[in-house]
Protein backbone atom coordinates (compact mmCIF):
# COMPACT_ATOMS: atom_id res chain seq x y z
CA UNK A 1 0.00 0.00 0.00
CA UNK A 2 1.16 3.39 -1.00
CA UNK A 3 -1.97 5.57 0.07
CA UNK A 4 -0.71 6.48 3.82
CA UNK A 5 -0.66 10.42 3.97
CA UNK A 6 0.40 12.42 6.72
CA UNK A 7 -1.51 16.61 6.99
CA UNK A 8 0.36 18.51 8.97
CA UNK A 9 -1.77 21.90 9.24
CA UNK A 10 -3.28 24.24 11.81
CA UNK A 11 -6.02 25.69 9.81
CA UNK A 12 -9.23 24.07 10.88
CA UNK A 13 -11.03 24.94 7.60
CA UNK A 14 -8.15 23.64 5.12
CA UNK A 15 -8.26 20.55 7.23
CA UNK A 16 -11.90 19.86 6.69
CA UNK A 17 -11.24 20.34 2.52
CA UNK A 18 -8.31 18.55 2.50
CA UNK A 19 -8.93 15.59 3.95
CA UNK A 20 -12.38 15.25 2.27
CA UNK A 21 -10.79 15.75 -1.26
CA UNK A 22 -8.10 13.01 0.22
CA UNK A 23 -10.18 10.66 1.38
CA UNK A 24 -12.46 11.08 -2.34
CA UNK A 25 -9.19 10.08 -4.23
CA UNK A 26 -8.27 6.67 -2.47
CA UNK A 27 -6.04 8.11 0.42
CA UNK A 28 -5.98 7.35 4.43
CA UNK A 29 -5.07 11.02 6.01
CA UNK A 30 -3.82 11.52 9.45
CA UNK A 31 -4.03 14.81 10.97
CA UNK A 32 -1.16 16.56 13.25
CA UNK A 33 -2.18 20.14 13.93
CA UNK A 34 1.34 20.74 16.06
CA UNK A 35 5.18 19.67 14.81
CA UNK A 36 4.84 17.57 18.83
CA UNK A 37 2.02 15.68 17.01
CA UNK A 38 3.11 15.54 13.96
CA UNK A 39 6.91 13.93 15.40
CA UNK A 40 4.84 11.53 17.66
CA UNK A 41 2.96 10.22 14.20
CA UNK A 42 6.09 9.99 12.42
CA UNK A 43 7.81 7.15 14.78
CA UNK A 44 5.81 4.55 13.49
CA UNK A 45 7.33 5.23 10.23
CA UNK A 46 3.87 4.21 8.27
CA UNK A 47 3.07 7.16 5.76
CA UNK A 48 4.16 6.78 2.27
CA UNK A 49 4.14 10.93 2.21
CA UNK A 50 3.74 14.22 3.96
CA UNK A 51 2.06 17.12 3.62
CA UNK A 52 3.93 20.07 5.82
CA UNK A 53 2.22 23.36 6.50
CA UNK A 54 5.37 25.67 7.24
CA UNK A 55 3.77 28.12 10.01
CA UNK A 56 2.55 25.89 12.99
CA UNK A 57 1.76 27.19 16.82
CA UNK A 58 4.91 25.26 18.02
CA UNK A 59 7.35 25.78 15.55
CA UNK A 60 7.80 25.15 11.84
CA UNK A 61 7.05 22.67 9.30
CA UNK A 62 11.09 22.97 8.48
CA UNK A 63 11.79 21.34 12.21
CA UNK A 64 9.88 18.02 11.04
CA UNK A 65 11.45 17.48 7.32
CA UNK A 66 14.69 18.07 8.60
CA UNK A 67 13.82 15.44 10.88
CA UNK A 68 12.48 12.97 9.01
CA UNK A 69 15.11 13.60 5.98
CA UNK A 70 17.78 11.84 8.74
CA UNK A 71 16.11 8.52 8.36
CA UNK A 72 13.80 8.41 5.33
CA UNK A 73 13.52 9.91 1.74
CA UNK A 74 9.49 9.35 1.73
CA UNK A 75 8.26 11.91 -0.13
CA UNK A 76 7.72 15.33 1.05
CA UNK A 77 5.77 18.49 0.27
CA UNK A 78 5.27 22.00 1.81
CA UNK A 79 2.01 24.14 1.99
CA UNK A 80 2.48 27.26 2.43
CA UNK A 81 1.30 30.82 2.23
CA UNK A 82 5.09 32.26 1.99
CA UNK A 83 6.09 32.37 -1.89
CA UNK A 84 9.49 33.84 -0.98
CA UNK A 85 12.35 32.46 -2.73
CA UNK A 86 14.58 32.08 -0.02
CA UNK A 87 11.76 30.15 1.86
CA UNK A 88 11.55 28.25 -1.10
CA UNK A 89 15.44 27.19 -1.66
CA UNK A 90 15.71 26.04 2.39
CA UNK A 91 12.51 24.03 1.83
CA UNK A 92 14.32 21.73 -0.85
CA UNK A 93 17.23 22.24 0.49
CA UNK A 94 16.20 20.33 3.67
CA UNK A 95 15.13 18.03 0.70
CA UNK A 96 11.43 18.19 0.17
CA UNK A 97 10.21 16.91 -2.98
CA UNK A 98 7.92 19.79 -3.75
CA UNK A 99 6.65 23.67 -2.50
CA UNK A 100 3.10 24.55 -3.24
CA UNK A 101 1.92 28.18 -2.35
CA UNK A 102 -1.33 28.83 -1.01
CA UNK A 103 -4.00 29.40 -2.40
CA UNK A 104 -3.64 26.13 -4.69
CA UNK A 105 -6.07 24.18 -6.90
CA UNK A 106 -6.85 20.90 -5.53
CA UNK A 107 -7.02 18.87 -8.63
CA UNK A 108 -3.01 20.48 -8.68
CA UNK A 109 -2.67 19.17 -5.54
CA UNK A 110 -3.16 15.36 -5.76
CA UNK A 111 -1.45 15.70 -9.15
CA UNK A 112 1.54 16.41 -7.39
CA UNK A 113 0.77 13.75 -5.01
CA UNK A 114 0.03 11.15 -7.30
CA UNK A 115 3.17 11.71 -9.52
CA UNK A 116 5.53 11.86 -6.27
CA UNK A 117 4.17 8.86 -5.22
CA UNK A 118 4.39 6.66 -8.75
CA UNK A 119 7.95 8.21 -8.93
CA UNK A 120 9.04 6.98 -5.17
CA UNK A 121 7.67 3.61 -6.31
CA UNK A 122 9.26 3.13 -9.51
CA UNK A 123 12.91 4.31 -7.79
CA UNK A 124 12.27 1.99 -5.64
CA UNK A 125 13.52 -0.81 -7.61
CA UNK A 126 16.36 1.03 -8.97
CA UNK A 127 19.80 -1.11 -9.51
CA UNK A 128 21.79 1.04 -12.00
CA UNK A 129 24.21 3.74 -11.88
CA UNK A 130 24.43 6.77 -14.08
CA UNK A 131 28.08 7.76 -15.28
CA UNK A 132 28.72 11.21 -17.26
CA UNK A 133 31.77 13.93 -17.16
CA UNK A 134 33.23 13.12 -13.42
CA UNK A 135 29.34 12.20 -12.22
CA UNK A 136 28.20 9.14 -10.78
CA UNK A 137 24.77 8.54 -9.83
CA UNK A 138 24.00 5.16 -7.40
CA UNK A 139 20.44 4.75 -8.23
CA UNK A 140 19.65 2.51 -5.85
CA UNK A 141 21.25 4.17 -3.01
CA UNK A 142 20.05 7.91 -4.05
CA UNK A 143 24.02 9.16 -4.03
CA UNK A 144 25.76 11.20 -6.17
CA UNK A 145 29.72 11.43 -6.48
CA UNK A 146 31.53 14.21 -8.52
CA UNK A 147 35.06 12.61 -9.15
CA UNK A 148 35.38 10.42 -6.02
CA UNK A 149 33.71 12.95 -3.32
CA UNK A 150 29.89 12.61 -2.94
CA UNK A 151 27.26 15.72 -3.50
CA UNK A 152 24.69 16.34 -1.58
CA UNK A 153 21.51 16.83 -3.50
CA UNK A 154 18.17 17.84 -2.29
CA UNK A 155 15.46 15.28 -3.44
CA UNK A 156 14.14 17.56 -6.28
CA UNK A 157 17.73 18.31 -7.80
CA UNK A 158 18.60 14.55 -7.55
CA UNK A 159 15.32 14.04 -9.96
CA UNK A 160 16.74 16.63 -11.90
CA UNK A 161 20.29 15.47 -12.33
CA UNK A 162 19.08 11.94 -13.20
CA UNK A 163 16.51 13.04 -15.79
CA UNK A 164 19.25 14.74 -17.47
CA UNK A 165 21.56 12.38 -17.71
CA UNK A 166 19.20 9.77 -18.60
CA UNK A 167 18.74 11.70 -22.03
CA UNK A 168 22.57 12.48 -23.33
CA UNK A 169 22.84 14.54 -26.64
CA UNK A 170 18.95 15.49 -26.25
CA UNK A 171 17.73 19.16 -26.07
CA UNK A 172 15.35 19.32 -22.88
CA UNK A 173 13.11 22.36 -23.13
CA UNK A 174 11.72 23.80 -20.08
CA UNK A 175 8.43 21.74 -20.99
CA UNK A 176 9.69 18.66 -21.49
CA UNK A 177 11.57 19.44 -17.87
CA UNK A 178 8.21 20.08 -16.41
CA UNK A 179 6.33 17.31 -17.94
CA UNK A 180 8.85 14.81 -16.88
CA UNK A 181 9.19 15.50 -13.66
CA UNK A 182 5.69 16.08 -12.44
CA UNK A 183 3.79 13.91 -14.97
CA UNK A 184 1.00 16.22 -15.53
CA UNK A 185 0.70 19.58 -17.25
CA UNK A 186 4.16 21.97 -16.86
CA UNK A 187 1.14 24.80 -15.75
CA UNK A 188 0.93 23.20 -12.37
CA UNK A 189 4.60 23.97 -11.57
CA UNK A 190 5.76 27.36 -11.08
CA UNK A 191 8.94 28.25 -13.21
CA UNK A 192 10.45 30.45 -10.17
CA UNK A 193 10.49 26.66 -8.41
CA UNK A 194 12.06 25.31 -11.24
CA UNK A 195 14.71 27.67 -12.31
CA UNK A 196 15.70 27.29 -8.24
CA UNK A 197 16.21 24.11 -8.86
CA UNK A 198 18.22 24.69 -11.96
CA UNK A 199 20.41 27.32 -10.44
CA UNK A 200 21.13 25.37 -7.34
CA UNK A 201 22.15 21.81 -9.13
CA UNK A 202 24.88 23.70 -11.45
CA UNK A 203 26.18 25.41 -8.18
CA UNK A 204 26.94 22.10 -7.33
CA UNK A 205 28.01 19.69 -10.27
CA UNK A 206 29.62 22.57 -12.16
CA UNK A 207 33.36 23.40 -11.66
CA UNK A 208 32.78 26.71 -12.63
CA UNK A 209 28.94 27.19 -12.64
CA UNK A 210 29.23 31.44 -12.68
CA UNK A 211 31.04 30.37 -16.21
CA UNK A 212 28.46 27.99 -17.90
CA UNK A 213 29.12 25.23 -19.94
CA UNK A 214 28.15 25.69 -23.68
CA UNK A 215 27.18 22.66 -25.80
CA UNK A 216 26.22 21.74 -29.49
CA UNK A 217 23.43 20.07 -30.00
CA UNK A 218 22.48 17.48 -32.76
CA UNK A 219 19.84 19.18 -34.36
CA UNK A 220 21.09 21.04 -37.04
CA UNK A 221 18.68 23.83 -38.93
CA UNK A 222 20.19 24.09 -42.51
CA UNK A 223 24.20 25.28 -42.45
CA UNK A 224 23.72 26.04 -38.52
CA UNK A 225 23.92 24.69 -35.57
CA UNK A 226 21.86 25.49 -32.37
CA UNK A 227 23.98 26.60 -29.42
CA UNK A 228 22.48 26.35 -26.61
CA UNK A 229 23.56 27.05 -22.98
Amino acid sequence: MNNNILLVEDDLSLIDGLEFSLKKSGYHVDIARTVREAQAMIENRSHNLLILDLTLPDGSGYEICQRVRQWSSVPIIFLTASDEEVCIVKGLDMGADDYITKPFKLNELIARINALLRRAKLSAGAQTELVSNGITVRLAENRVFKENSEIELTTAEYRLLCLLMQNPNTVLTRQIILDRLWDNEGSFVDDNTLSVYVRRLRSKIEDHPENPVFLLTMRRLGYKWNVVK
